[in-house]
C-alpha cells in the first residue's frame, strides 16, 4: 500500500483536484446545488476561506485557505464528498472495491492537493482554474462556463466599478428648462 505524505500546514493555501470515479459522468453539474449544499454544510462545521474554484462534469479544482489554527483539509473533503453521495443518484456500476466498504462508489478515493507557495503560484493554479473549461473542451472562453467562481468575482466586480447609470431627477430637468 502507498503511504501518502501530505503537507499540512496551519492556516495554509491549497490547490485540490477532486474527481468522480466514472470519468464520462456530468453528474456533478447536473446535481450542482447537492455539492453546494455538502459544501456549505462543512463550512458551517468546520470554516475554509474558498479562494476559487471550477466545477467541471466530472472533477472540481478549488484552491482553499485553512483557518491559522488548522490544517485538516482531509476531513472537510471527507464531509463534502460523503454529503453529496449521501444525496446523490448511485452510478449504474459501482465497483467491488467500493462495494465492499460499504461506499456509493461515486467519488475516486484519492484527491490532489497541492500547498500553495507564493504569489507566482496562486496566479498559476488560478489560471489553471479559470482554463479548465476550456481545456475540458466545454467552452471557447472561460466567461462562458457557469460553475466557476473566478467569472462570479469578475461580475461582481464589474457592478462595484462600474459607473452608476444616472437616474432622472425631474427637479433638475425643470430647473434646466
Amino acid at each position: 500500500m502507498s503511504n501518502y505524505r501530505r503537507l499540512r500546514v496551519p492556516g495554509g493555501t491549497y490547490f485540490f483536484t477532486v474527481r468522480l470515479q466514472d470519468q464520462r459522468s456530468d453528474l456533478l453539474v447536473t446535481h450542482i446545488d447537492l455539492l453546494r449544499d455538502a459544501t456549505r454544510v462543512c463550512r458551517k462545521r468546520w470554516p475554509f476561506a474558498i479562494d476559487a474554484a471550477v466545477i467541471l462534469p466530472n472533477k472540481l479544482h478549488m484552491i482553499w485557505t485553512l483557518p491559522m489554527n488548522d490544517h485538516d483539509f482531509s476531513k472537510r473533503w471527507r464531509m463534502i464528498k460523503s454529503g453529496f453521495s449521501r444525496h446523490a443518484p448511485a452510478p449504474a456500476h459501482i465497483p467491488k472495491s467500493h462495494q465492499k466498504r460499504g461506499e456509493k462508489g461515486i467519488w475516486q478515493r484519492r484527491f490532489w492537493e497541492h500547498m500553495i507557495r507564493d504569489e507566482d503560484d496562486m496566479a498559476l493554479h488560478m489560471h489553471l482554474i479559470r482554463s479548465a473549461p476550456i481545456h475540458a473542451g466545454l467552452v471557447k472562453r472561460p466567461s462562458d462556463w457557469p460553475y466557476s467562481s473566478l467569472n462570479r468575482a469578475r461580475e461582481q466586480a464589474l457592478r462595484t466599478t462600474a459607473p452608476a447609470p444616472s437616474i432622472p431627477n425631474p427637479k433638475a430637468a425643470a430647473i434646466a428648462s
